[in-house]
């Protein structure tokens, strides 16, 4: 598969009140094609900072990153964010939140049906058809988490990147859009990262799982392949060998390899339900 996304060397320093603060340094990654990447590892390792840079709302302090072979210098329509706070409009029916990005990115090149028809597509896919004229307030979370997905795949961006998108929803709710992102990953064969604090859907979701060790200076600790097949179905994979061996490898790296001993007796990395992250409060370009 084709090396779509390349992160090459890249370290990322903040200057603060307190002096210099080292988030990432030595981080090297690619992600083919099609590819679904989990970033998960304890809070403060960096994982929104990583995303961050792929979706060019910071620069890196060093090295390079590169979406087709292309430097990444700012944000852009080839890649679309989804944040854990859906970041709607309430005054805006979930047709119109949609149809705002869209007119932004196709605005000056389609006719106004082509762009309406963009918009109802792209809410169909997510199952909201019936809700396109509904305000934010008007829906669950959960509906509104599925209104920023269809707001993120109908600019058709090349990466899709995702912080944290179910973590501030109940376990039943999020299960159910679990299982809803992959089938529209597999519809439309988006190139997608997405950072999380669930092992359990990190390993569910992922073609690879990146781990990273912990901040301050963090850096990729390790990358482990999840060898099974798709479609995956939650049930079945519960007994699964395969399934729960990858499990393992990745809550032994995060609480025995890199366990913070300075983490309160709630653990923010988690079987099941995770607590939120910090989110990014920058809207994608």
């Amino acid at each position: 598969m084709e090396k779509f996304v390349r992160i090459e060397n890249v370290g990322q320093t903040f200057v603060t009140s307190r002096g210099t603060f080292v988030a990432l340094r030595d981080v090297n990654l690619t992600v083919a094609q099609g590819e679904f990447i989990s970033l998960i590892g304890h809070s403060g390792c960096g994982k929104s900072t990583l995303l961050n840079l792929v979706a060019g709302l910071t620069r890196p302090t060093s090295g390079v990153l590169l979406c087709a072979e292309r430097e990444i210098a700012g944000p852009g329509p080839d890649r679309a964010v989804v944040f854990q706070n859906h970041s709607l409009l309430p005054w805006l029916t979930c047709f119109q939140n949609v149809h705002l990005a869209v007119q932004r990115v196709f605005g000056a090149i389609e006719t106004k049906a082509q762009l309406a028809q963009r918009t109802h597509a792209a809410l169909e896919l997510v199952g909201l058809a019936h809700a396109q004229a509904k305000l934010p307030g008007e829906i669950s979370g959960g509906m509104k988490q599925r209104v920023g997905i269809a707001r993120a795949l109908a600019i058709e961006p090349k990466v899709l990147l995702m912080d944290e998108p179910f973590g501030a929803l109940d376990a039943l709710t999020r299960a159910h859009l679990q299982d809803e992102l992959q089938k529209i990953v597999a519809a439309t064969r988006s190139t997608t990262i997405m950072v999380t604090h669930d092992v359990d859907e990190a390993v569910l979701l992922s073609d690879r799982i990146v781990m990273l060790t912990n901040g301050p200076a963090a850096t990729i600790g390790e990358v482990l392949t999840v060898p099974l097949a798709r479609p995956r179905d939650r049930v079945a994979l519960s007994g699964d060998p395969a399934y729960l061996a990858c499990r393992t490898a990745v809550v032994d790296f995060l609480h025995r390899r890199y366990g913070n001993p300075t983490l309160s007796h709630k653990s923010t990395v988690v079987a099941s339900v995770s607590e939120p992250d910090e989110t990014l409060e920058i809207a994608s370009g």
